[in-house]
């Protein structure tokens, strides 16, 4: 059994400064090989420099996945930063999407030493890993397994700081790789919204995740609708998704949705931000 470590970065692996946690190599790397069992073989591959999670992007993903390609045989330890976890989990997942591998995300909210839950969260993903029967894209975190696919970071101080929404099964999307000029962002409808300022942030995008109300509704305002027609008519591609955590949407339930569908937005369904975003990235 192999075991490949991808250390990108992240509160797992920093140590104090004087001018706060900083990162330090090797920190991961020695507590990761302490936990494999004797006849378990250990590689490690070490972002130069480690990331703040703040600054993981496209073509940090793609470099994961390079690396999961490079390893078809084995089973893959991402440790990462949690602020952009739940971004890094949609991507691999969707990206892997129909391929026999077996990846696992883990990162925790103080690093390890300072406290039980880093020490933890890496046991568990390591056992995880070397135990048969199962196969996708995964994240160890608070004694729980979950599906990275759809992870939503909901605390910032607390060590149980993720859910997963479940999400609708994923096909193998028409590219695995990110283009990291593609210009992608999440926008919120909120009460108030000039129209003149969506229209000006749809103009600057090639796509956009559009956080609407409840189950998929919209203020009754011309300016808005007309700025969301406007906008997909040109080619930019607006996928809507639920400002709510769970549920999703449900076009056709309220009236005051229609004005969406009727641009041309497209449903998010039960997606995540995170996962609508790579689903705009994948599927241009």
């Amino acid at each position: 059994m192999e075991i490949v470590l991808i250390h990108t970065g992240g509160t797992i692996g920093m140590v104090p400064s004087p001018d706060g946690l900083v990162p330090e190599t090797g920190r991961v790397e020695r507590a990761v090989a302490t936990l494999m069992p004797t006849g378990a073989q250990l590689t490690t591959h070490v972002f130069d420099p480690l990331l703040d999670s703040a600054d993981v992007g496209p073509a940090d993903w793609n470099r994961m996945l390079d690396l999961i390609d490079a390893h078809p045989k084995a089973s893959i330890l991402v440790t990462h930063g949690t602020d952009t976890m739940s971004f890094t989990g949609a991507a691999l997942a969707q990206a892997l999407a129909g391929r026999d591998v077996r990846v696992m995300l883990c990162g925790a909210m103080a690093p390890l030493g300072a406290g039980e839950g880093a020490r933890a969260n890496l046991t568990l993903a390591v056992a995880t890993l070397l135990a048969p029967g199962w196969t996708g894209v995964k994240c160890a975190f608070a004694q729980r397994i979950m599906e990275a696919g759809g992870l939503i970071k909901h605390d910032t101080r607390g060590d149980d700081a993720f859910r997963a929404v479940a999400q609708d099964p994923a096909d193998p999307p028409a590219r695995t790789r990110f283009d990291p000029d593609r210009r992608l962002a999440m926008l919120a409808l909120t009460p108030g919204l000039p129209a003149k300022a969506l229209r000006g942030a749809l103009a600057a995008l090639d796509g956009a995740v559009l956080r609407v109300f409840g189950s998929g509704t919209i203020m009754h305002d011309p300016a808005i609708h007309a700025a969301l027609a406007d906008a997909i008519a040109s080619g930019t591609r607006i996928r809507a998704v639920s400002q709510c955590e769970a549920g999703g949407l449900a076009p056709g339930h309220y009236a005051a949705g229609q004005p969406l569908w009727s641009a041309g937005v497209e449903n998010g369904g039960r997606e995540t931000p995170e996962a609508a975003l790579i689903r705009l990235w994948l599927n241009p």
